[in-house]
């Protein structure tokens, strides 16, 4: 199997990882924990989104957090983005990097936008246009490439359309996600190799959840297949309120963890992020999920 020399780990803890916890997240621990990423290496971490505060309270902070973090220079901070209203936010806190978002599935993007798949193409167009026009870079994300909790299994061709759209209307790179943490190796190598029919592999992502503990072998598998970006949670954090029973993103740790065995560079230091993880697990109460992070912190109790 060939695999890349380097990867990029795109982190996206502070937002995706934290959106659905009930506890509120005060800014200066949001603030404080995307210094510390940084700190550890990352060179984009996805920071907030611009959502409705009355979906989304969790997010409703983004734009304090964006006027106190610590820009570094070569590092990336992208939010997410619905609709013009969340690009006026956006632009107004001088974000670099916008991400808009849609699923593969008519069902799952009715329950988590309200809207059909060719509805958040709609809302979304203006976004991108104003990106453009701003000078920022916009990040598509595709949700349920593998299956949806309400409609099945996804066809990887549907996949691969939306990635093509998303592609011609500007996207840099599109994060294909396995939102409810189903996708087996075979499934994700089988999505992949569709997308990348209409899409360069070099503009595609993967965004796996490890709901059926497959996430690691799921990226492994692509990897071999030339994807090189992927996200991941600084201690497992995250989950789907649409999908009963899925899991938190892919820890940032197990990730590195894999990596550094594997000899490709990434540039993020693990025990950095392990040290972030425990930090952002205090504050909500919680153990990490990442089992690198659990087996690190029981070697330092010992």
């Amino acid at each position: 199997m060939d695999l890349p020399k380097r990867v990029r780990l795109v982190e996206v803890g502070p937002r995706d990882g934290l959106q659905n916890e009930a506890r509120p997240v005060p800014v200066e621990v949001k603030v404080a924990l995307i210094d510390r990423l940084t700190a550890a290496g990352h060179t984009t971490v996805e920071s907030g989104s611009f959502v409705s505060p009355k979906w989304v309270p969790q997010m409703a902070s983004t734009d304090a957090v964006m006027a106190q973090i610590k820009r570094k220079p070569g590092v990336s901070y992208p939010v997410l983005v619905p609709n013009k209203q969340g690009m006026n936010g956006a632009i107004e806190a001088r974000c670099d990097e916008v991400a808009v978002f849609t699923a593969a599935s008519e069902a799952f993007c009715q329950k988590n936008t309200n809207c059909s798949i060719d509805e958040s193409f709609e809302r979304f167009a203006p976004v991108i246009e104003a990106a453009q026009k701003h000078g920022m870079r916009v990040r598509g994300y595709i949700s349920t490439v593998i299956a949806c909790p309400y409609a099945g299994d996804v066809a990887p061709d549907t996949v691969a359309d939306l990635a093509d759209r998303l592609f011609r209307m500007g996207c840099y790179e599109i994060s294909l996600g396995d939102t409810i943490g189903v996708g087996t190796p075979a499934k994700c190598i089988a999505m992949v190799d569709a997308v990348a029919q209409r899409v360069p592999r070099d503009k595609l992502a993967a965004h796996f959840h490890d709901t059926y503990g497959q996430s690691l072998a799921n990226i492994l598998a692509v990897m071999g297949r030339g994807i090189a970006v992927f996200d991941t949670a600084v201690a497992g954090l995250g989950g789907c309120p649409y999908a009963k029973g899925a899991s938190g993103n892919v820890g940032t740790e197990d990730v590195i963890y894999m990596l550094d065995g594997l000899g490709i560079a990434h540039g993020v230091d693990l025990d950095a992020i392990a040290d972030t993880g425990r930090f952002i697990c205090a504050a909500l109460g919680r153990e990490p999920a990442s089992k690198v992070a659990q087996a690190l912190k029981a070697k330092c109790a010992a």
